[in-house]
């Protein structure tokens, strides 16, 4: 399920399935944001490819597009045995990376409208987002869809919240 695009202004964001081709792309996305310190570490387009765009675990990769450029894209996976954020085997794990130059437009809450049915589809009950603690905007975006803090390690950097599908 693809919502129809949606008119920001003169522009028109389009919401598709990500592409291997978009990769590079992605990784632009994610390292717009670490330059804007809302992510830890840089990425490449490999690392994008693995951890997104890898069919083991996806459920869904969805790109938000605006005159050809991907602005943004959200990631669902099936957890896995020792997932490195520590999430149940069988959950969800989303991710949401919106360019902070597109921020709160609604991107991500047309993105999230594919994952969800893409969850739904699947059979997932839960889907966690585990979001570095100082990063209001996520903290911000993932609440306002009902996502909520479900576990916190003593000292750890990171909020888990999960959303009952």
């Amino acid at each position: 399920m693809n919502p129809a695009p949606k008119v920001y202004g003169r522009c028109v964001i389009e919401v598709r399935p990500a592409w291997p081709p978009d990769a590079e792309a992605m990784a632009t996305v994610q390292n717009a944001i670490h330059r804007a310190g809302l992510r830890a570490t840089p990425v490449d387009t490999d690392g994008v490819r693995e951890r997104h765009l890898d069919e083991v675990h996806s459920i869904a990769c969805t790109v938000a597009v605006d005159d050809g450029r991907v602005v943004g894209f959200q990631s669902l996976k099936r957890a896995w045995i020792d997932n490195p954020y520590g999430v149940p085997v069988g959950w969800g794990i989303i991710g949401t990376h919106i360019h902070p130059d597109v921020g709160r437009r609604g991107i991500g809450r047309r993105l999230f409208v594919v994952a969800h049915a893409a969850a739904e589809a699947a059979g997932l009950r839960h889907i966690d987002a585990t979001i570095r603690a100082d990063n209001a905007p996520a903290l911000a975006y993932y609440s306002s869809l009902g996502f909520v803090p479900y576990r916190q390690e003593p000292g750890s950097a990171v909020v888990p919240h999960r959303y009952d599908v």
